[in-house]
């Protein structure tokens, strides 16, 4: 799920509800949540005891400034005893698994992930995901999969590897190279929701399967606008839609032709018609 702040939990936030909701088909699900004070975490667990999430997910890896300026997020990979305090609190509070998400540390002269790691394990965390990148490098240049690896052999918990993951290759090579037990895919999802189904195709039988012809594409860009509408209202999924079809669109055709009208579109109505101009454009073949 979206990253929830604690604080917005224990203050009733209302536009925090909104982004507590979930579909009883998307089950099994994790909240996400984010924050820096043990009670207020712990009290933001309690709180959500009795919604039907599967997992109490703690973020422990987003690089975002704001974040990062309040102690939470990445920042706590320059604390981890402190770290070790709130998820030992989040564990008390729970009765569902607690699982953490890092980085590989905070910048490559402060690289603590296998220690984190160690005290996030002994305070009780169910699972850690691990994030092959510093905070400082927030997305940039390549995830280390080593880390990974080097977690994974520190601890007896399931490790989940997170970085880089944007194919079915990649999938297949990380489980190879650093033994985790699961993976996380995040960016590679942007734009390409079949990414999960080919994963499980290459990993199960060994075939390799595409990225779906332009027309699935532009026929999931419309069913994923009509779900928006559906859950965000018009106003906000169209403009959350101006930043997915870019995704959708890259790699073919007129993609930066697709992608400048996109950042224009007011309602459903004028996306439906930047589709059906992108159905009628010459050289629309598939995806390569």
């Amino acid at each position: 799920m979206e990253m929830v702040s604690a604080n917005a939990v224990h203050y009733h936030n209302q536009k925090t509800e909104a982004m507590l909701r979930i579909d009883e088909r998307e089950h099994p699900v994790s909240m996400q949540l984010f924050g820096s004070d043990p009670d207020i975490l712990a009290e933001a667990v309690e709180m959500l005891e009795d919604r039907p999430y599967d997992v109490i997910d703690f973020n422990m890896g987003c690089p975002v400034n704001k974040v990062v300026r309040n102690g939470e997020g990445s920042a706590l990979m320059k604390e981890p005893e402190k770290a070790g305090r709130i998820v030992r609190a989040m564990v008390r509070a729970a009765k569902k698994p607690v699982t953490v998400k890092i980085r590989k540390g905070f910048d490559e002269n402060h690289v603590n992930a296998v220690e984190t790691a160690k005290i996030l394990e002994d305070a009780g965390a169910a699972a850690i995901t691990v994030h092959g990148r510093t905070r400082e490098q927030f997305y940039s240049g390549k995830a280390d999969w080593d880390i990974i690896r080097l977690v994974k052999e520190a601890v007896s918990i399931p490790v989940i590897g997170n970085g880089d993951v944007d194919s079915p290759e990649a999938a297949e090579a990380m489980l190879e190279q650093t033994g985790c037990d699961g993976i996380m895919v995040s960016r590679g999802a942007r734009g390409d929701p079949w990414i999960f189904r080919r994963i499980c195709t290459y990993l199960d039988t060994g075939k390799l399967t595409e990225r779906p012809p332009a027309e699935e594409v532009r026929k999931m860009i419309l069913r994923h606008a009509r779900m928006m509408r559906e859950y965000k209202g018009e106003y906000t999924a169209v403009r959350e839609m101006r930043s997915h079809i870019a995704w959708y669109s890259a790699g073919f055709p007129h993609a930066a032709l697709i992608r400048r009208e996109a950042s224009s579109i007011e309602n459903l109505r004028d996306l439906e018609a930047l589709i059906e101009k992108w159905r009628c454009l010459p050289d629309t073949r598939d995806f390569t």
